[in-house]
C-alpha cells in the first residue's frame, strides 16, 4: 500500500539506505531533484541516513521519490517518528557491507589456495607462462567468481543505476575494472579488486559510523529515569518526557540530570563538561539554570522543569548536529564539482589507453587493456570524496564535545578566515548581571548602614538590581532584616519603615522629585555616572544617606581573549551595544575592544556590521539577545552565547557557545584551521596517489591489484586523518 499524500507545506522526510558519502548524496540529487521541483529542496543527513524534501514542493505521493531514489541503486522507505534519533545499525555481525567484504575475502582466500595446489603456487600468483583463463583451474574460477559477486554485492546496483543515467561514477569504475580483469582470464587480480573495494565500502561505512557515535553518545547522557516530585512530598519515577514544563523533580548526589530546570531547592556543584565543555564544575544554588546530561555532585538538588524532554539542551545539540549536513562546507562543495568533471575524463583517458596505442603504434590489445583498467582502478575517487565529509563530522563532533554547537560544515570552515569580529556588550563581554561596585556614604551612615538599609527594602523584590544589593550585602557578612510596610513605586524605587523610619531607594529623578538632589549629590551622582553602571540613591525624610554603584561586571579574562583574537589574525574587534556612551566607553576601556558604537537600535547594528563585511569581508557578530539577531543573520558568521542567550539568538546563529565562555572564540578559529588543513591534506595526498599511480600505469609499472591497495590505504589514510579531530584538545 503507497504511504499517503502529505501536505505540500510539510518536509517530507525518507530513510536512505546505503547513502554514506558524498559520492552519492550527489547521485541522490541528480535523480530525486527533478522529481521535487529541484535540488535545492532536498536535504541530506548522512549520520543518520536521512532525507529530507523541504517546502515548497508539489503535492504527490512519496512513492515517486522512493522510486526515483531506487533508480540510484539505494533503496528509500518513509522515515517514521519512532525513529527519530536512533541511529542506523552498526554492528558488524548485521552490517551487510561487513558481510560482503568477509565473505569477498574469504572466496579470494579460498580460490587462491585451490589454484595453487592444482596449478601451482607460481601460475597462482602469475608468476607462469600463460597464466590466463584457460591456465585457472575451474574450481579456482568459481570461487573467484563468488568472491567477485560478494565484494560488488553493493556495488552492481549502483554501477547499473550510472549507466541507466549515463553519469559514470565510482561504482560504475570498479565494476568495468573487475569483469574486464576477467574477461582477460585475470580471475585472482579481479577477485582481489572486488575484495579491496568491498573493504573501502565497509571503510567509508565505518568511518561515518564512527563520527555517527560520536554524535548519538549525547543522547545516552541523559537518564532514562526521573524522580517527579507530587504534591504531598511523594516521589515517583517516571521517564524524562512525563514530566511537564513546571514540574518538579529530585537531583541526589551522584545522578546525571534528567531535565533542563532552575534550582529551587538545595546547593551544589555540578559537571557541566558533557554540555558546556568547562572542565571544572559549577556551583548551583537556588535560581541557577541546570542542563539535563550534567553530573550532579554531592548537593541534594530539587529542580523546576523549563523544557520538555524533547527540547533539552542535549536534545536541540543532536537535532542540530544532524540537521548540519545539509549545510555542507565550501570544500566538500568543490570536491562534489571535481568529481563531476573527474570521473567522466578518467573514463574518457582509459578508453584512449585501450585504443590510441594499438591502433597508432602497433601495441598489444590484451597489454593495453590491462592498462586501462589498472588506470580506471587507480582512478576511482572513492579516497578523494570521503575525505572532506569524514574531516567536516569529525570536526563538528569534536566542537560540539567542547560546549561548541556548530550547525553545519558551511560554518565549521568560516573561522579560520575572520578579519573582524563585531561583539555585544551586555550578556558577552559583560555577564549579563549587575552586581554592586560601589557603595558611597553620606550624612553620618557607614557603607554597611546604607547596604542594610537597602537590602531590607528591597528583600523581597524579583528586580535584578534588588538582587544584586542582597545578595553584597549577604557576601559582606552585613545582617537583613525584612523591612516594614513595603511599597513599590513604579517606574521610581520603593519604600519601606526600618526600625520606626521610613526609608526609601530609588533613582537619581526620585531623588529631585523629593527635593533631596542638591549640588553636591549631582556632582556625585556626575561622576560615578561617568564610570558607567546604574546609580541607586538611598535616603530617607531628611536626607541622602548613600549611593550603591552597581555594573554588569566584565567576564573575567574578556581582554586576554580578545588579545588572543588579534593574534589568531582578526584585524577589528568592535563593540555594538544599545547602552549608553559612558558605560559603553568604560567597558570598551576595560575589554580593549578597537572600536565602540553604542545607543545603537537592532537596525543600527545590521548597518554597523554591513560596514564591517564592506571593509574586511569575513566578519562575525557575537551577541545573545533578541536584538542581536537581526546583525547574526547579517554577518558570515553568526555566533550565540548559548547558555544564557535568548531562543532567538540561538536560532539565528551559526554557532552558538553553549558556556558562555568566551575563550570559545579563539578555540573555536583555531580548531577552524585546523580542521581546512586537515582536509587539504586529505585532498593533496589523495590527488597525489593518483597522479604517481597514473605515471606508473603508462610506464607498465603498476598492476590492478596494486592500484586498489593504493586507494584503499589511501581512503584508510585521509579516514584516520580526518578523524583525528575527535580528539581535539579543550580550550
Amino acid at each position: 500500500m503507497a504511504p499517503e499524500t502529505k501536505r505540500a507545506d510539510a518536509p517530507l522526510r525518507f530513510k536512505i539506505h546505503g547513502m554514506d558519502c558524498a559520492e552519492e548524496v550527489a547521485s541522490l540529487r541528480q535523480e530525486v531533484g527533478p522529481v521535487v521541483g529541484g535540488e535545492s529542496n532536498l536535504a541530506f543527513d548522512v549520520l543518520n541516513g536521512r532525507m529530507t524534501v523541504t517546502p515548497p514542493h508539489p503535492n504527490f505521493p512519496p512513492l515517486s521519490i522512493v522510486r526515483a531514489v531506487e533508480r540510484t541503486g539505494m533503496r528509500a522507505e518513509v522515515w517514521r517518528e519512532e525513529s527519530e534519533g536512533q541511529a542506523p545499525s552498526t554492528g558488524r555481525l548485521r552490517d551487510g557491507r561487513t558481510i560482503a567484504a568477509l565473505a569477498s575475502g574469504a572466496f579470494l582466500l579460498i580460490g587462491f589456495v585451490a589454484h595453487a595446489i592444482v596449478a601451482g603456487l607460481g601460475p597462482a600468483l602469475g608468476l607462469a607462462e600463460g597464466a590466463g583463463s584457460h591456465a585457472v583451474p575451474a574450481v579456482a574460477v568459481a570461487l573467484f567468481a563468488m568472491g567477485i559477486g560478494s565484494g560488488a554485492w553493493f556495488i552492481l546496483p549502483k554501477a547499473w543505476a550510472a549507466v541507466r543515467r549515463v553519469r559514470p561514477d565510482m561504482n560504475l569504475l570498479m565494476t568495468i575494472a573487475v569483469v574486464g580483469a576477467a574477461a582477460i582470464g585475470e580471475w585472482f587480480e579481479a577477485a582481489t579488486v572486488s575484495f579491496l573495494f568491498a573493504v573501502s565500502l565497509w571503510l567509508e561505512s565505518w568511518s561515518v559510523g564512527r563520527a555517527r557515535r560520536a554524535i548519538s553518545a549525547l543522547m545516552a547522557l541523559t537518564p532514562p529515569t526521573v524522580t517527579v516530585l507530587r504534591e504531598g512530598g511523594d516521589e515517583e519515577t517516571v521517564a524524562p518526557d512525563r514530566v511537564p514544563v513546571g514540574g518538579r523533580f529530585l537531583v541526589r548526589p551522584g545522578e546525571r540530570i534528567a531535565l533542563d530546570g532552575n534550582v529551587v531547592l538545595g546547593t551544589g556543584e555540578v559537571n557541566q563538561a558533557p554540555i558546556t565543555g568547562e572542565s571544572t564544575p559549577v556551583f548551583k544554588a537556588v535560581g541557577a539554570q541546570v542542563f539535563a546530561g550534567t553530573v550532579n555532585g554531592d548537593g541534594v538538588l530539587e529542580v523546576e522543569s523549563t523544557r520538555p524532554a524533547t527540547d533539552t539542551v542535549v536534545a536541540r545539540i543532536v537535532r542540530m548536529v544532524e540537521e548540519a549536513g545539509a549545510r555542507r562546507a565550501p570544500a566538500e562543495l568543490w570536491v562534489d564539482r571535481f568529481a563531476r568533471v573527474y570521473t567522466p575524463a578518467v573514463m574518457i583517458l582509459a578508453v584512449g589507453v585501450l585504443l590510441v596505442p594499438p591502433l597508432l603504434f602497433g601495441g598489444l590489445w590484451q597489454e593495453w587493456l590491462y592498462r586501462a583498467l589498472v588506470l580506471l582502478v587507480i582512478g576511482c575517487p572513492c579516497a578523494l570524496v570521503i575525505s572532506t565529509p569524514v574531516s567536516i563530522v569529525s570536526a563538528l563532533a569534536a566542537a560540539s564535545r567542547n560546549g561548541v554547537l556548530v550547525k553545519g560544515g558551511a560554518f565549521i570552515e568560516a573561522p579560520a578566515h575572520l578579519r573582524a569580529v563585531a561583539i555585544d556588550k551586555t550578556g558577552t563581554l559583560t555577564t549579563g548581571t549587575p552586581a554592586v561596585d560601589t557603595v558611597v556614604s553620606m550624612n553620618g551612615h557607614t557603607e554597611v548602614e546604607i547596604l542594610a538599609l537597602a537590602a531590607a527594602i528591597e528583600l523581597r523584590s524579583e528586580h535584578p538590581l534588588a538582587a544584586a544589593i542582597v545578595a553584597c550585602a549577604r557576601e559582606r557578612g552585613v545582617k537583613v532584616a525584612p523591612a516594614q510596610d513595603v511599597a513599590v513605586l513604579r517606574g521610581k524605587g520603593a519604600t519601606g519603615v526600618i526600625d520606626g523610619t521610613r526609608y526609601w531607594v530609588g533613582s537619581h529623578r526620585y531623588a529631585d522629585e523629593r527635593n533631596q538632589g542638591d549640588t553636591g549629590l549631582c556632582e556625585r551622582l556626575d561622576a560615578m555616572a561617568a564610570a558607567g553602571g546604574t546609580i541607586v540613591v538611598v535616603g530617607n525624610d531628611e536626607h541622602v544617606c548613600g549611593l550603591i554603584g552597581l555594573r554588569d561586571a566584565v567576564r573575567p579574562g574578556a581582554r586576554a581573549v580578545l588579545e588572543e583574537l588579534r593574534a589568531a589574525g582578526v584585524r577589528k574587534i568592535a563593540m555594538l551595544t544599545g547602552d549608553n556612551k559612558g558605560t559603553a566607553s568604560v567597558v570598551g576601556a576595560e575589554t580593549g575592544v578597537d572600536e565602540v558604537r553604542a545607543e545603537l537600535l537592532p537596525e543600527d547594528k545590521v548597518a554597523a556590521v554591513e560596514s564591517l563585511v564592506a571593509e574586511f569581508g569575513t566578519v562575525a557578530m557575537v551577541g545573545d539577545g533578541v536584538n542581536d539577531a537581526p546583525a547574526m543573520a547579517r554577518a558570515t558568521v553568526g555566533i550565540a552565547m548559548g547558555a544564557a542567550g535568548s531562543d532567538a539568538a540561538i536560532e539565528t546563529a551559526d554557532i552558538a557557545l553553549m558556556s558562555d565562555d568566551l575563550a570559545k572564540l579563539p578555540w573555536l578559529m583555531r580548531h577552524s584551521r585546523r580542521t581546512l588543513a586537515i582536509i587539504r591534506q586529505n585532498i593533496g595526498f589523495s590527488l597525489s596517489v593518483k597522479v604517481l599511480f597514473t605515471v606508473l600505469t603508462f610506464v607498465g609499472a603498476a598492476s590492478l591489484w596494486g592500484a586498489i591497495a593504493a586507494d584503499m590505504g589511501a581512503s584508510l589514510l585521509v579516514v584516520f586523518n580526518g578523524l583525528r579531530l575527535l580528539r581535539e584538545q579543550r580550550p
